[in-house]
């Protein structure tokens, strides 16, 4: 479908439920990972055939890390790939790929290819495709009042200077608007830490029993669909 002026700029997703579709099915976590990953493609290339001005994914967190070693290991591996295909693609779309979270603590050479990835694709201007990685909602608040102390230490600005634009300013998502809606699929009913600041007021979306590898095309169209009949107030009437 294509979206019009009532439908969203701005989707934001938490793939969730890789593990758990994998086990339905008498599969390793990895075929579930690995199923996501290419997931996240189609639906990516989608949202731009659609229109929509920025998707971001939730492909990594600060707390993933404490999952099993061997897990993290296919993770990072799947991740590099991924970078790696969105490097060598031919294809003619001008997609933005930005990266939001703390890269450092990533492989070198995962670090230079989102880097590389991000200078190829800076002046790509249809859609804006971010991929929160190493990313926590708290971390990145955290960041940002740190980056406003120093700016009040320096005398850039004052204490009084300091409102919510401010802190907007300094987060990974400065330079995009905030989510219009956001979706999470595998029955979970929670943000868990992804874009905390950011989603105030955005629409949430949890679609029934699907999980991440299973939302399609036609579970992108509902999301849309049930977005625009809801009505967004901002706190007003």
């Amino acid at each position: 479908m294509k979206i019009d002026e009532r439908g969203p700029k701005h989707i934001a997703i938490i793939l969730d439920g890789n593990r758990r579709w994998a086990k339905s099915r008498g599969l390793k976590p990895t075929e579930g990972h690995k199923a996501g990953a290419k997931a996240v493609k189609n639906i990516a290339k989608y949202a731009y055939d659609c229109g929509l001005q920025y998707l971001t994914v939730y492909a990594f967190s600060t707390e993933n890390w404490k999952r099993d070693a061997s897990e993290v290991t296919l993770l990072m591996k799947l991740l590099d790939k991924f970078t790696s295909d969105l490097l060598v693609s031919d294809e003619k779309r001008e997609i933005r790929i930005k990266v939001y979270g703390d890269i450092t603590a990533l492989d070198k050479k995962l670090q230079d290819k989102i880097l590389k990835l991000e200078e190829k694709t800076k002046n790509n201007n249809k859609m804006v495709f971010g991929i929160c990685l190493n990313y926590g909602g708290r971390d990145e608040i955290v960041r940002s009042v740190k980056e406003i102390c120093d700016d009040v230490l320096a005398g850039k600005i004052s204490k009084d200077d300091i409102n919510a634009d401010t802190i907007s300013s300094h987060l990974y998502t400065k330079d995009i608007p905030d989510p219009d809606l956001v979706i999470r699929t595998s029955n979970e009913y929670r943000l868990s830490n992804f874009l905390p600041w950011q989603s105030t007021y955005s629409e949430l979306y949890f679609p029934k029993d699907v999980m991440w590898p299973d939302f399609d095309e036609k579970q992108f169209d509902n999301a849309i669909e049930e977005y625009i009949k809801r009505n967004r107030r901002f706190g007003g009437n």
